[in-house]
């Protein structure tokens, strides 16, 4: 049973942050008692219970305004902490700390929780547990024995939410859900609906499963049995292959090795008729090169030779002086680059050094400019004419320097003046706002005792109000205690306990009866669940065997027609296996029938790939040939365009012969016919007749003369060029022959195989298509047979374990010979439902007829009860007119002492009032001297700081100054001068080299260019000799292949060819039967193997044996879910009605002993059930409402009762839930229970506490914790036995909580 002892506070809100500041309260069995103001912290225990039990925040905080405000600590870290010595459950000690740290950062505050501890002392030793290591909220929960709903809502429920029971529909029926534990139960009930529904589900869909499973079983053996067949068959066909093609390797390298030596002659006759076309083609070449050369050397090879490498040798001299004379020329280059790139630098640097010389003179100017100006500011003489020298600058910096002491010590000066006259105006403020203060501090401190002496008098005289009706109050008393007297003989007249009490015997006797027929329903379902198996298997057996029937005659149905057509009868399994057969023969017949003609449609289709291939080749190659042989003649005529080259050539060299004749010839007729003294024709010597002819003859010469070289030189490039084209065209001989060959027999021959291969191609098509249609139809149909032959087999399967099932029933109801099957589980199990509900409604009665007595009796008492609490306010008004005179006395005592503080206040505020002005006047002054200072520090300043200004600038300018004379810029600026001029000669020179390099270069390539004619006449003379050698030796060659083809036997391999390729076409078509066949196999088993592998048969036996296990586990599973769901909805219903009947007890008694209206007899909590929910669920999901009953109408109190009914209702409800909830643990904390009650329900419920803590004084773990701030009510507690002493919380004079532990008899002999 847990309670708790001791807890200290340090660092939570308004309790103070430093060691001296830690509050320590010790909770006392059974009440303690916390008083204090508003505002003092009282609350604060509250909640620090509630977190250090559950680590939950009070409401509307996240953490960091639960911790002391470090703004008000002035502190930037602000550390909390919390501990708790309690008992747990087991009245073990325990010890629990929780820590928090704020932080202020800026504007924001940071808050962290730190690690929390819970100590327990076991065996003496002390055990932490960290909350780094477990969850402390949860140690928490287990170690005070309740829930953390019951915690919050109930133990430690805050002020804000105290009044929680009156709350709306929804948050109450979610308090009560969770104080219930309700939710659970409920997800738990509907988790083990979802799980029944879903295991029928699963039942089913198994029983579904099996069917299939069974049949893919049975449909996996027939097809492994196939596949053994098939591989046999298969490895037999392997084996015939295997020995065709070891027949046929050998005959296929003879064949390769007779093809390769026809290659080889085929190779051998291409490379002679190549070295023929190679000679004549070199032979031609030799020629044009003779005609080409002016002369041939006529010398040995080795004089040729090294007449060519000396000029070589002086080739290379010459070039290699060309590329001295270009490193020469490229270093001129750079050292002009270089020069030219100093003189740039030199150049920048000379404009640079200028524009630090015009700097320097500005300087100087500005320097003497701002000396003038300050010299005249301050009037210092000597200083009216520039420039300056160092002497005059100095003397001003002097002159300057005391100027500038003097002014600073005049302001320091005035200031020290305003400053005392200041510190007087200050003293005498002083002195007047002390004698203010205290004036005021008297008016506040008579003004706070008048305040409590007015309270006080209003207080005393409405106690003596109430008094006064206090006569009256005695006689409707006496009037109400006769007529409750009365009512009480009434209701003892009318009871009828007795009737009720034999009418409970009555109905008891009739539940025995009922329990010992429900015992013998029991063993009778335990009886026939011994047999359920037996009878559940042949149920099975039987549905099974009507199962197979069903399939076998839709199977007959769905095959009939279609097995009729094929068959011409309806076959069995046998029957359709031999056709099957058959037909399979038929199919590899024309399987290898198609298989022969695809193989010849391969070859055809091989030889038209090949010839098409080589088609393509020679025009791929005839295009070229003809492009190239277009572009050299322009037309398709070869020979007849060469015959005309010829003759223009011929005409071209006779008339390059006559011009080069004319030349001479014209020069030695005009040399003739001006030079003799009688001109006369040189040709035909006929005489000029006149001067005039004479001269028409000469010019006409001469101009031809002149027209001479022109036209020889055209002609000589025109035959050149001619002869450039019949060298080409002559060279394309070889290359025009291949052309009319490939042109004329090669490609048309390749196109005409074509066309023969495509007819045959054709042909075989048109058999392959109709050997496919056959083989298709017999396909489909051997399909369409196979299709049904799983069926059949399926149905003879399903006949033969028909008759099985037949014998397993004949069995199983042998097994049953001699039990009672008249009535099965479920007629027995009806008929114990049925007595079970009689069995329910007498215990209805019986709870209802002991209600009833229960009623009649609590009536009875209350009745009684109510005599006598009549008696005891009757007793305590008496007691109370006695005090009428002294409260008097007490209303006149007081009424003088109020109008003697009120004159003292009057005259202490009329000596306040001219102390005001006086104050105001002297701040006045005051402030007009700061003014005057503030004005007056603000010139001098702006004047020195002015003249402080134009110093620093002067300074500036004279180091400038001296900085350009001591770095020497002028010296430098001469020498970068005179080392510009240095690099303009030096750039003339480099200039000037670079010119005469050039010019050098230029001759020497010209000398080159004319060696070069020389060099091509020595390298045709190489080539030519060097073509002859390779002519001779291209001869040879001839000679030598003509030879070697010669000793080969050409027609005798051509025989030993074809017979060969006979054999290997006849095995080849051997092996591609063989092949086919196998592939037939092959094809076969792999879609036998495929159906294996597919998910309906890999496995099928263990999957249906796997299926039946889960199926039969799962139907016993699902009887023990249906079991375990009506006992827990059963237990929860109990376990509500059990505890709200309970709780409203309780209350009920509470209320009628705390309440003292008439309007409300009692209250209760209803718990109706929930419309929304389905009608399965509305036993178990509740609407939770409190009513307020009068007679016999019940109304919502929400929304219908004052506060004070509304916190007496809450308050009396959370003390019935900690009746009923909070067994294991004792602990209850009321947080201004008083708050809006009235003085008359005070004073009941401080009686009604003080009756729960004596009914329960004997638990040794009961403990009530009492918050409040109405000391009238801790005085009406203070008069039981349980409380001597109480905690009184108030702020001390840092505003920091502090808790003091006073005596009872501390506040006062009388009630307020």
């Amino acid at each position: 049973m847990s309670k708790i002892e001791k807890m200290s506070i340090l660092g939570v809100r308004s309790f103070g942050v430093e060691d001296k500041d830690k509050q320590i309260i010790t909770f006392f069995n059974p009440l303690t008692i916390l008083v204090g103001p508003n505002g003092a912290g009282k609350t604060t225990i509250i909640e620090c219970l509630k977190y250090i039990s559950t680590g939950d925040f009070p409401p509307g905080t996240k953490g960091n305004s639960f911790v002391h405000d470090p703004k008000v600590a002035n502190e930037t870290d602000v550390r909390a902490q919390i501990r708790l010595q309690f008992r747990d459950v087991n009245g073990e000690l325990v010890a629990v700390q929780r820590s928090m740290v704020c932080t202020q950062k800026g504007k924001k505050m940071e808050f962290k929780t730190l690690e929390g501890v819970i100590t327990r002392t076991k065996h003496g030793e002390k055990v932490s547990l960290s909350s780094k290591c477990a969850e402390i909220d949860r140690e928490m929960i287990s170690a005070l024995g309740v829930s953390k709903s019951v915690i919050n809502n109930v133990i430690f429920c805050h002020q804000e939410e105290s009044n929680w029971p009156l709350s709306e529909g929804k948050a109450l029926k979610q308090k009560f859900d969770e104080i219930f534990s309700a939710t659970r139960y409920i997800k738990a009930l509907e988790t083990l609906r979802q799980v029944r529904l879903k295991q029928s589900m699963k039942v089913k869909d198994c029983q579904t499963e099996l069917k299939y499973l069974k049949q893919n079983k049975e449909k996996a053996q027939e097809i492994q049995d196939h596949l053994t067949k098939r591989e046999a068959q298969l490895a037999a066909s392997k084996e015939n292959v295997k020995s065709i093609e070891s027949q046929l390797d050998p005959l296929k390298s003879s064949l390769a090795a007779v093809e390769q030596n026809l290659i080889k002659v085929m190779r051998l006759d291409n490379d002679v008729k190549a070295l023929e076309s190679r000679t004549r083609q070199m032979e031609k070449d030799n020629q044009d090169l003779q005609q080409k050369m002016e002369k041939v050397f006529q010398g040995t090879d080795e004089q040729l030779k090294d007449i060519y490498q000396n000029h070589q040798r002086t080739v290379k001299e010459k070039e290699k002086r060309l590329s001295d004379c270009k490193r020469e020329l490229d270093r001129a280059a750079k050292e002009c680059q270089r020069f030219t790139s100093e003189k740039s630098e030199l150049l920048v640097e000379r404009g640079r050094l200028q524009l630090q010389a015009d700097r320097h003179q500005e300087h100087i100017t500005m320097r003497d400019s701002l000396i003038q100006s300050l010299a005249a500011q301050l009037e210092l003489d000597g200083f009216e004419r520039a420039p300056f020298n160092e002497r005059h600058i100095t003397s001003f910096h002097r002159l300057l320097k005391e100027r500038q002491e003097r002014d600073t010590e005049a302001a320091n000066h005035l200031m020290r003046e305003f400053a005392r006259k200041e510190a007087m105006k200050q003293k005498q403020i002083d002195e007047i706002r002390d004698k203010k203060t205290g004036l005021e501090r008297t008016v506040d401190l008579k003004s706070d005792i008048q305040n409590k002496k007015q309270v006080e008098l209003k207080n005393v005289r409405y106690e003596l109000q109430q008094l006064e009706g206090f006569s009256d109050r005695i006689l409707e008393l006496d009037q109400e205690i006769v007529k409750t007297e009365h009512e009480l003989e009434k209701a003892e007249k009318n009871s009828n306990v007795e009737t009720l009490e034999l009418e409970v015997q009555t109905l008891q006797k009739e539940k025995i009866n009922l329990d010992t027929a429900l015992r013998k329903l029991d063993q009778e379902m335990e009886q026939l669940n011994l047999h359920t198996m037996t009878i559940t298997q042949m149920e099975m057996l039987k549905k099974d065997k009507a199962d197979k029937e069903e399939q076998i005659r839709k199977v007959k149905s769905r095959h009939s027609d279609e097995l009729t057509s094929l068959l011409g009868y309806f076959p069995n399994k046998n029957q359709l296996e031999d056709w099957l057969h058959v037909k399979n023969r038929k199919i590899n017949q024309t399987r290898d029938n198609l298989a022969d003609l695809n193989k010849r449609l391969a070859s055809v289709e091989y030889h038209k790939t090949y010839v098409s291939n080589e088609l393509r080749r020679k025009e791929a190659q005839f295009c070229p040939f003809e492009a190239k042989l277009f572009d050299v003649c322009g037309s398709q005529d070869f020979d007849s365009d060469l015959s005309k080259l010829q003759d223009e050539i011929e005409k071209s060299s006779k008339q390059r012969a006559v011009l080069a004749g004319a030349t001479a010839v014209y020069s030695q007729f005009i040399t003739q016919l001006t030079e003799e003294n009688q001109s006369c024709c040189p040709v035909c010597q006929r005489v000029f007749q006149t001067e005039a002819e004479l001269q028409d003859v000469i010019s006409d010469l001469q101009s031809k003369l002149r027209l001479a070289p022109d036209k020889l030189k055209s002609t000589e490039s025109e035959l050149k060029r001619k002869e450039k084209k019949r060298d080409e065209m002559m060279s394309l001989k070889p290359l025009r022959r291949t052309v009319v060959e490939l042109q004329d027999k090669d490609i048309p021959d390749l196109r005409s195989k074509i066309q023969n291969a495509n007819r045959d191609l054709t042909g075989l098509k048109s058999e392959i298509e109709e050997q496919e249609s056959v083989l298709r139809s017999a396909l489909s149909k051997e399909e369409s047979a196979k299709a049904r032959l799983q069926d059949i087999t399926l149905m003879e399967r399903y006949q033969t374990d028909i008759r099985d099932g037949e014998r397993k029933i004949a069995q199983q109801e042998a097994k049953l010979l001699g039990v009672d099957l008249s009535r099965t589980v479920l007629q027995v199990s009806q008929e114990k439902q049925e007595k079970k509900h009689l069995w329910d409604t007498v215990t209805g009665k019986i709870e209802l007829n002991q209600k009833l007595k229960q009623d009649q009796q609590n009536q009875i008492q209350q009745l009684k009860s109510a005599v006598n609490e009549l008696k005891a306010e009757k007793l305590q008004i008496s007691s109370s007119m006695q005090r009428r005179r002294q409260l008097e006395e007490q209303t006149v005592e007081l009424t003088t002492e109020v109008q003697s503080l009120c004159r003292e206040i009057k005259e202490a505020k009329e000596q306040v009032f001219p102390l005001d002005a006086t104050l105001e006047k002297l701040q006045q002054e005051k402030e007009d001297l700061v003014n005057k200072r503030t004005a007056s520090n603000k010139e001098t300043q702006e004047k020195i700081n002015g003249i402080k200004e134009k110093v620093k600038d002067i300074s500036k300018y004279v180091k400038e100054i001296e900085n350009y004379i001591q770095e020497g810029r002028e010296d430098y600026k001469k020498q970068k001068e005179s080392e510009l001029e240095d690099v303009n000669s030096h750039l003339a020179a480099c200039e000037k080299q670079k010119e005469m390099i050039s010019k050098e270069m230029e001759m020497i390539r010209q000398d080159i260019d004319t060696q070069k004619v020389q060099e091509r006449w020595l390298e045709d003379n190489l080539t030519l000799r060097k073509r002859n050698e390779e002519l001779k030796e291209v001869e040879n060659n001839i000679k030598s292949l003509v030879k070697e083809m010669g000793e080969m036997k050409v027609p005798q391999m051509k025989n030993e060819q074809k017979h060969l390729e006979e054999k290997i076409e006849s095995l080849k078509r051997n092996h591609h039967v063989a092949l086919g066949r196998q592939r037939g196999f092959e094809e076969e088993i792999v879609r036998f193997k495929k159906e294996l592998r597919e998910s309906q048969f890999k496995d099928a036996e263990e999957k249906y044996r796997e299926m039946m296990i889960v199926m039969r586990t799962t139907e016993l599973v699902n009887k023990d879910l249906d079991l375990y769901y009506k006992a827990l909805d059963k237990a929860i219903m109990t376990f509500h009605s059990m505890k709200m009947e309970e709780i409203n007890k309780i209350i009920r008694d509470l209320w009628r002993s705390t309440y003292r209206g008439q309007d409300i007899e009692y209250i209760e909590i209803r718990s109706d059930a929930d419309e929304n929910v389905s009608a399965s669920d509305k036993r178990r999901s509740y609407n939770y409402r409190v009513v307020m009953i009068k007679g016999d109408t019940a109304l919502d109190m929400r929304g219908r009762c004052s506060a004070g009914q509304k916190v007496l209702a809450s308050l009396i409800i959370r003390l019935a839930l900690a009746e009923t909830f909070c067994l294991n643990c004792g602990i209850l904390a009321l947080d201004e229970p008083t708050t809006n009650l009235d003085r008359e329900n005070i004073e009941s419920l401080a009686h009604a506490l003080v009756e729960i803590i004596k009914s329960r004084s004997q638990q040794r773990n009961f403990q009530l914790l009492v918050i409040t701030h109405d000391e009238d009510f801790v005085e009406l507690l203070g008069r039981s036995e349980y409380v001597e002493t109480f905690y009184r919380i108030k702020k001390n004079i840092d505003q920091c909580s502090e808790i003091m532990k006073c005596s009872v008899s501390s506040l006062g002999s009388y009630v307020h």
